[in-house]
C-alpha cells in the first residue's frame, strides 16, 4: 500500500486579510515541507477567513479572493515549494450573486477548496452541502456544487470536501465510496461549542466507514466576532480508528504518515496543464465511477492526476499523536481567552479596561482579560458609590494584585450626587443611574486612553434583563456572554485550582467566589430579591433558550409552574435589552444573536 504523508496545518487566518492568510499558507506550507510532507492541507475559506458573511456579495472581494489564489500558486513554486500539492479553502464564483438581478440558477459564489501544484491551480471542488441554521447562512450566500474532485497523487484516488459535506449523510461521502478513493480530506471552519468535540469523532467515524476512506479532516483555530474556532483536527481509518488527533485552541502542524490503498485505474481523461497528466485508460468497472460519471446525490465525479509529488521520505514513520480532550472548564476558559485575545488584536486595540465590583463575574472577565492579553493590557477601575461594601473594594484590589493589571480607583457619588441635586429621583431609577454613571466612566476611558470597553454581564444576567441598559451593558464586547451563570462560577474554581496545580498565584479571590452575588445598587441588595437562586433559575433558562422548551415542557421536566412563569415573563420581555447588547465568544449550542432570533416586538407569551 501507498503511504501518504500528511500536514494539517491549524492555523488561524484573518477574515478579509487576503495578504496575511497567503503568507500563513506559505510559511506553513514551508514547515510541512521541511518534515517530509508529501500533501498539505489548510482549512476551509483560508485565503478569505471564515465566514467572510455579506463580502460574498462584492464582486470585487470575490476576484481579490480569485486573484489571491493564483498569486498563491506561484508564490510557493517561486519559494521552491511547487511539487508540494497544498489544499486551500478560497472564495470563487462561476456567476453573479444571488442577490442580485442578473443571477443566473445554478451559478453564482461558491465556498470552495483548491490543490495547487507546480505554480497552478490544477483541481478545485465547490462545497456541496450548505449548512443554514445555528449562526449559518451559507444558502443566504453560495450555490451548491454538483461534482466531486478526485485528485490523483503519489499512487492515491484523494477526494475533496467542505466541512458541512461531512456533517450530512450521503453526498461526497456516499460519492467518495462510489468512486472508489483512498482518502476524503475534509477542509473546515468549524465553530466551538461545549462538548462538540465528542461529537465530532463519532460524526467522522461514520463519515469514514460511509466513503469506505480515510479522512483527514483539518479545522481552523482563532477569535472571528462572536464565533472561535477550535482545531482538534485529526485522521481517522476506515474502519473508525483514530490515528492522529490535534491539540485546541492552538496553531499546530499535524504531520502524519498514513497507508492508503492502491488507485484502481479509470476510465477518463485528465485536465492538461503543468503538473497534471491525462488519466490512464481503463474499464473502470472495479475500482468506482469513471470521471463523468453521476454517483451519490446526482454528483458527477470529476477526475484529476498530479504527477511529480514529492517522494516519501525515509527515516522513522511521522507519527502526529493523539491529544485527548480537557475537561469541560478547561475547555471552555481556553476558548474564551481565544476569542477575546482575537477579537482586541484583530481589531487592533491596545487594552481594555472593565469595572471591578469585587463580584464574580467581573473577577472572571478580569483574570480572563490577563490570561488573553498580559496584565499590562488590562484596566481594571473600582467605581464604588455609598452602598458599595468593604470587602467588594478590598477583593477588588485583591484581583489586581493577583493579576498585575492596571488598577484604579474612581468614586462615583459625587457624580451621582450632582445628578440627583438637580433631578427628583428614587427607587430603582437612582440603581439605574449609579449604573450608567459608571458606564460613562467606563466610556469616557475608552475615549480617552483608547481601550475597548469590556461589559462583564452573564448569559443568565442577559436572558432576564438583569441589567441596565447603557449601564453595566455598555462595553465592546462581552467575553462571559454566553456563560451562564452557575457556570461562571465553575470557571472560577477550575481557574483557581488550575494556578494552584502549576505554582501560581490563583487570580481570583475566595472571597468574589464564595460570597452572595449582589449588584449593590442599594442598601442589603442581593440578585436572590428579584431573581431565583441561580441552581433553581439556571436549568429553566437553559431549557426554554438553549432546548426550545416551552411552559408545559419545563413543567414537566420538574420546575415550579410559579417561577416557570416569572422566569419566562422576564425573559420575553428583555429581548429588546439583548439586541442591544454587545457581542461575546459563543460557547453553547445556541448563544444570543444569530443562533437565537426572536422579534422584539411579539405578544405571544407561552401561558397563552
Amino acid at each position: 500500500m501507498p503511504t501518504l504523508r500528511l500536514a494539517l496545518c491549524q492555523v488561524n487566518p484573518g477574515v478579509g486579510d487576503l495578504t496575511g492568510n497567503a503568507d500563513l499558507v506559505r510559511s506553513w506550507t514551508r514547515r510541512a515541507a521541511d518534515s517530509g510532507a508529501q500533501l498539505v492541507l489548510f482549512p476551509e475559506m483560508m485565503l478569505t477567513g471564515y465566514p467572510v458573511e455579506d463580502l460574498v456579495f462584492r464582486r470585487s472581494f470575490v476576484a481579490a479572493s480569485k486573484a489571491a489564489l493564483d498569486r498563491l500558486a506561484a508564490d510557493l513554486a517561486a519559494d521552491g515549494l511547487g511539487e508540494l500539492p497544498v489544499v486551500v479553502g478560497y472564495l470563487d464564483a462561476d456567476g453573479p450573486p444571488q442577490v442580485s438581478g442578473d443571477a443566473e440558477p445554478g451559478r453564482g459564489a461558491r465556498n470552495a477548496a483548491a490543490l495547487v501544484h507546480r505554480g497552478e491551480v490544477v483541481a478545485t471542488y465547490f462545497k456541496h452541502h450548505l449548512p443554514n441554521y445555528g449562526v449559518f447562512d451559507e444558502d443566504r450566500y453560495f450555490v451548491p456544487g454538483d461534482t466531486l474532485t478526485v485528485v490523483r497523487l503519489g499512487g492515491v484516488d484523494v477526494a475533496l470536501t467542505i466541512c458541512e459535506d461531512l456533517w450530512q449523510a450521503g453526498g461526497p461521502f456516499a460519492a467518495a465510496r462510489q468512486a472508489g478513493v483512498g482518502l476524503v480530506v475534509n477542509i473546515n471552519g468549524s465553530p466551538y461549542e461545549l462538548n462538540k468535540d465528542d461529537l465530532r469523532l463519532p460524526v467522522v467515524r461514520r463519515r469514514a466507514a460511509e466513503a469506505g476512506a480515510t479522512i483527514a479532516y483539518v479545522n481552523m483555530i482563532g477569535g472571528q466576532d462572536e464565533l472561535v474556532f477550535e482545531g482538534d483536527s485529526m485522521i481517522v481509518a476506515p474502519d473508525g480508528t483514530l490515528l492522529t488527533r490535534a491539540p485546541q485552541f492552538v496553531a499546530h502542524l499535524l504531520v502524519h504518515d498514513v497507508a492508503l490503498p492502491d488507485a484502481t485505474e479509470h476510465g477518463g481523461t485528465g485536465h492538461g496543464g503543468t503538473g497534471l497528466a491525462a488519466d490512464d485508460g481503463g474499464s473502470g468497472d472495479s475500482g468506482g465511477a469513471v470521471d463523468g460519471a453521476q454517483v451519490a446525490d446526482g454528483l458527477r465525479v470529476v477526475r484529476r492526476t498530479v504527477e511529480g509529488i514529492p517522494p516519501a521520505p525515509t527515516g522513522p514513520v511521522a507519527t502526529g499523536g493523539i491529544i485527548e480532550p480537557v475537561a469541560d472548564e478547561a475547555e471552555v476558559w481556553q476558548a474564551l481567552v481565544l476569542g477575546l485575545r482575537d477579537y482586541v488584536d484583530k481589531n487592533r486595540f491596545p487594552s481594555v479596561v472593565l469595572g471591578l465590583s469585587g463580584g464574580i463575574d467581573s473577577a472572571v472577565v478580569a483574570a480572563i482579560a490577563v490570561d488573553a492579553l498580559g496584565g499590562d493590557r488590562v484596566v481594571g477601575v473600582s467605581l464604588p458609590s455609598q452602598h458599595s461594601s468593604e470587602h467588594s473594594r478590598e477583593d477588588a484590589a485583591d484581583l489586581a494584585k493577583r493579576t498585575g493589571l492596571d488598577y484604579r480607583v474612581e468614586p462615583i457619588q459625587p457624580m451621582v450626587d450632582t445628578f440627583l441635586a438637580n433631578m427628583s429621583l428614587s427607587g430603582v431609577t437612582v440603581e439605574n443611574l449609579q449604573a450608567r454613571v459608571r458606564g460613562v466612566i467606563l466610556m469616557a476611558l475608552s475615549n480617552q486612553e483608547g481601550h475597548l470597553v469590556l461589559t462583564t454581564g452573564n448569559k443568565s444576567e442577559l436572558a432576564v434583563g438583569y441589567s441596565t441598559l447603557y449601564g453595566d451593558s455598555v462595553g465592546g464586547f462581552n467575553p462571559v456572554k454566553d456563560v451562564w451563570k452557575t457556570l461562571v462560577w465553575r470557571l472560577a474554581t477550575w481557574r483557581n485550582a488550575e494556578a494552584a496545580r502549576l505554582g501560581e498565584t490563583p487570580p481570583i479571590p475566595e472571597n468574589s467566589i464564595g460570597k452572595p452575588p449582589s449588584a449593590e445598587l442599594s442598601p442589603g441588595q442581593l440578585d436572590s430579591d428579584s431573581l431565583p437562586d441561580y441552581d433553581v433559575l439556571d436549568p429553566i433558562l437553559i431549557g426554554y433558550i438553549d432546548g426550545d422548551l416551552g411552559r408545559e415542557g419545563l413543567i414537566a421536566s420538574g420546575h415550579d409552574p410559579a417561577v416557570v412563569d416569572k422566569v419566562l415573563r422576564m425573559v420575553d420581555t428583555a429581548e429588546y435589552k439583548r439586541r442591544q447588547s454587545a457581542p461575546g465568544t459563543k460557547i453553547s449550542m445556541k448563544a444570543f444573536g444569530r443562533d437565537r432570533r426572536l422579534p422584539i416586538t411579539n405578544r405571544w407569551r407561552e401561558d397563552g
